[in-house]
């Protein structure tokens, strides 16, 4: 290396030293608190709107659903400035990602905290080959792209419906996001935007299923 150089290389690694520590110091964890967590094994739906539950590869879990609202309500929360929300969902059957026909797609998944949408995306199920691929835009937001599940953390499950007997159908995910949030309630909502234009029967076509939800208070200073 030039030697000349090294006093440009030096300042700019003082300035990131500098950054980090004024942000490390600036910014403390001083709580964190689970104040609810449901993986639906004992059969509690407390807090929802239009909860339901059914078995799906020997786990209760809260579904399954097309484009139904759904919600959690939660009450009681201690003194908090943020909120960690971790969602774990299941995508079932033909989900088409990014599709952009209008018959088949885009097949866009949803949640929001009171009443602010947090995070939109699309997942797509479908295979992947060099002549044809529905792109998904998670784990990013929609309309960003990314090849079928990409993000998951299980996607050998069979579907549930209409491709009930058939393996790599169900595909699990893992979706957590941190959001500010002050108030001692908070109501959680889940939806989606499911195009199935060719389809008699949608709900069998397409779904989704919650596998468990888990909300954290968090006190950032």
């Amino acid at each position: 290396m030039d030697c000349n150089k090294w006093p440009k290389v030096v300042n700019a690694l003082l300035l990131l030293t500098t950054v980090v520590s004024f942000f490390a110091c600036t910014e403390t964890l001083e709580s964190e608190k689970v104040v609810y967590t449901n993986n639906f094994s004992d059969l509690n739906l407390e807090g929802f709107e239009n909860g339901k539950l059914f078995i799906f590869q020997n786990d209760t879990v809260a579904g399954y659903y097309h484009n139904e609202e759904i919600a959690v309500n939660i009450t009681g929360l201690p003194s908090h400035n943020l909120l960690k929300i971790t969602l774990e969902i299941l995508i079932h059957d033909t989900w088409d990602g990014n599709s952009p026909d209008g018959v088949g797609g885009p097949d866009q998944w949803f949640f929001g905290v009171d009443n602010e949408e947090i995070f939109r995306t699309t997942f797509s199920n479908t295979p992947c080959e060099f002549t044809y691929c529905l792109y998904q835009s998670y784990p990013e937001t929609y309309t960003k792209t990314n090849r079928p599940k990409t993000g998951a953390i299980q996607t050998n499950m069979p579907g549930l419906c209409l491709f009930g007997a058939i393996p790599n159908y169900t595909t699990r995910y893992s979706i957590s996001k941190i959001v500010e949030h002050s108030n001692p309630s908070t109501r959680i909502y889940m939806n989606t935007d499911l195009v199935s234009k060719n389809s008699p029967d949608p709900l069998c076509d397409e779904s989704w299923s919650l596998a468990e939800v888990t909300v954290e208070a968090l006190t950032l200073k």
